[in-house]
């Protein structure tokens, strides 16, 4: 935890680490134009989302052990690390809380509130995350992450939340086998998508991967912001 010195300290460092999620989590609640969600329930949601951080932070530690006999710099190696470990744990762990904490909930009445309760709790854990960034960065990693990781971590709660409220409104039409299919896409899609991006930004910063790390993140949050906005406006009534 981080004494509470550290915060009277630096408010603009909490103010940068917390600012950007914050107004995503405005802006998700605001275009909810069914029946906006209770409060409380976001909250709980958010803090879950911190939550799914140490349980991610303990699952990436077992599998750097598990993987420790490959050389690091090897594609294999890249690629178990950032789609099994790392995008697996977090997109996995928000998918359990996720699903543990809102599917049987009443309030679960609209397809568009699984892209809601996603996107909070994807949130919360992005807010936690760029806490920690931040303190060890600066003010530098809080101008970075406020435009690459924090709407990356809503963009992937937004295509999981696409799945998860389609998956709520087949199991309400009776169709359990499409209820399970869109349940397993709304942890895989985020998952690849998230392995991806890790992949894509961790490999060596020259020019050509620079520019296709930015073309790929433009491409992920064009498309994350079509499906919300779509899927804001078909929004009916389970």
């Amino acid at each position: 935890m981080i004494p509470m010195l550290f915060f009277r300290i630096h408010p603009i460092l909490i103010g940068a680490a917390v600012i950007p999620a914050v107004i995503l989590m405005l802006y998700i609640y605001r275009s909810d134009r069914l029946e906006r969600e209770p409060v409380g329930l976001l909250v709980k949601l958010a803090l879950l989302g911190v939550l799914a951080t140490v349980f991610a932070m303990i699952g990436e530690k077992l599998g750097f052990f598990l993987l420790r006999g490959l050389n690091q710099s090897s594609a294999a190696y890249q690629l178990l690390m950032n789609f099994l470990v790392v995008g697996l744990c977090e997109e996995g762990f928000k998918f359990l809380l996720l699903r543990g904490s809102t599917w049987n909930n009443p309030n679960f009445n609209c397809r568009y509130d699984g892209v809601v309760y996603a996107v909070f709790l994807s949130l919360g854990f992005a807010l936690w995350e760029n806490i920690s960034y931040v303190f060890a960065f600066g003010l530098s990693a809080a101008m970075i992450r406020a435009v690459t990781a924090i709407p990356g971590h809503a963009a992937f709660g937004v295509f999981m939340g696409a799945w998860y409220g389609q998956a709520k409104a087949q199991e309400r039409a009776g169709n359990l086998p499409r209820c399970r299919f869109c349940r397993r896409m709304a942890l895989l899609v985020p998952v690849a998508i998230h392995g991806l991006y890790d992949y894509i930004a961790l490999r060596e910063t020259d020019g050509d991967t620079a520019a296709l790390f930015i073309v790929f993140i433009a491409v992920v949050f064009v498309a994350a912001f079509w499906t919300l906005k779509r899927m804001a406006k078909l929004d009916r009534f389970l």
